[in-house]
């Protein structure tokens, strides 16, 4: 018998019970429907985070601290650490940056800037190592020979958008305790009037390179205030991001010693996250799979009583010369399209489905306000989840659904194709 045959025929077979199939395959479409929108809402949440980690750390640039964020920081970097990194294989950009954790700066009326660190940079190198961050809202970057300039913040200027704390020009005073290196080795105060040379725009994202609460002084500046050259970071900045990781490793070989530094590299933190969200969407699949797998039980128990209720219609079949093959493929056809119609009506349900449910999501979820820290964000944000059509992951559920079926299906077809015609011709 040809196939299109056998194909109309378990389609009239299918419509003469139209509740029962519509049930069945309701198990099935519900199946897909899970699959596919669990699928949809994860690779949003995975391209949300993604865009998140890009806004918040420039995938080209490594960041090099002396010591362990855990066990402690060790001694600072010299201008021969930062020599020697410029010539690794693989570099493009190299810039140090020191910290001032004991300055203070304050306005003309001596009120205090809003400005959680002060930083010493080399403000052209910084400018082509992170072109994004350093735009000026108001003036311009002071070159590298201005060293009694300082460049602020957009929140350690404004203290909120009515409220400024200081002008483009305006002097003001930053304020350091050192510790003296040489006997008495006392801690004493140092004041250093400054010219604002310009105010940096807002960042608004989240990551260690927000300057929104920084101030910016230029590096000799540092070196005169506080008598030494001594780095506590060093920025890095790549050629290739994909050769980022072995370009950590050569770092670390050239200092040698074991854990002196600690390299963080953003794209080994990306394929982290990826790799964690990847399992928690095989997870969830797996998960949802489970009711389709209930809708192939559904799928045998409904097929299993129509063997019973068409044994007589069996028996006619194969009396007027119907083969075994063909009453399998009679019924396997029947499981087919069912397999077909709710895999097709759960690929469109499933993607209304998530769009319902990154709506509902979305209403919700908002990011964490961080500690006031470096790493702050300046202001919440609201975490937007869009649904990514996945084409792998429905081709699989589409796939997944319609071998579900045929398997569920082979017991009662192949119990129909083993009847004994003449058993069956009695059967009332």
């Amino acid at each position: 018998m040809k196939v299109s045959k056998i194909l109309v025929m378990a389609w009239e077979n299918m419509t003469q019970r139209k509740l029962r199939t519509s049930l069945t395959t309701l198990g099935v479409v519900i199946g897909i429907t899970a699959i596919v929108g669990l699928a949809s809402l994860g690779e949003g949440f995975r391209v949300e985070i993604r865009q998140r980690m890009q806004q918040g750390f420039e995938l080209d640039v490594l960041i090099v601290i002396p010591g362990s964020l855990t066990a402690g920081l060790g001694q600072p970097f010299t201008p021969e650490d930062v020599n020697g990194i410029r010539n690794i294989t693989g570099v493009k950009l190299v810039t140090p940056l020191i910290t001032l954790p004991q300055a203070n700066v304050y306005n003309k009326e001596n009120e205090r800037i809003n400005a959680v660190t002060v930083g010493a940079a080399n403000f052209s190198e910084m400018t082509q190592m992170l072109p994004e961050k350093l735009i000026p809202l108001e003036g311009e970057i002071p070159s590298d020979d201005e060293n009694d300039t300082i460049v602020l913040g957009y929140k350690a200027c404004f203290w909120n958008e009515t409220t400024r704390l200081a002008n483009v020009g305006e002097n003001v005073t930053m304020q350091i305790r050192i510790q003296l290196q040489t006997p008495p080795y006392t801690t004493i105060n140092i004041n250093k009037t400054l010219r604002v040379a310009a105010i940096l725009s807002k960042s608004g994202s989240p990551g260690i390179t927000n300057f929104d609460y920084w101030a910016f002084i230029p590096t000799q500046t540092a070196d005169q205030v506080t008598g030494r050259e001594a780095y506590n970071l060093i920025l890095v900045k790549v050629l290739d991001t994909e050769k980022s990781e072995q370009v950590a490793k050569d770092i670390e070989d050239f200092f040698q010693k074991p854990y002196s530094i600690s390299i963080l590299v953003p794209i080994t933190f990306m394929r982290q996250v990826d790799r964690i969200l990847t399992l928690a969407e095989i997870f969830l699949m797996g998960i949802a799979s489970i009711a389709l797998l209930v809708a192939g039980i559904g799928i045998m128990n409904i097929m299993t009583v129509s063997v019973i209720e068409r044994t007589r219609e069996i028996g006619i079949l194969k009396a007027i010369g119907a083969k075994n093959r063909t009453v399998l493929a009679m019924f396997l056809s029947e499981a087919l399209l069912i397999g077909l119609i709710g895999g097709i009506i759960g690929v469109f349900s499933g993607y209304g489905l998530s769009f319902a449910l990154s709506r509902a999501i979305s209403g919700f979820m908002q990011s964490q306000q961080q500690e006031n820290t470096v790493f702050q964000t300046p202001e919440t944000q609201r975490m937007t989840i869009n649904p990514v059509f996945s084409p792998q992951w429905t081709i699989i559920a589409f796939i997944f659904a319609i071998i579900v079926c045929i398997i569920f299906g082979l017991y009662p077809a192949r119990k129909a194709s083993k009847l004994n015609p003449v058993e069956a011709l009695r059967y009332e």
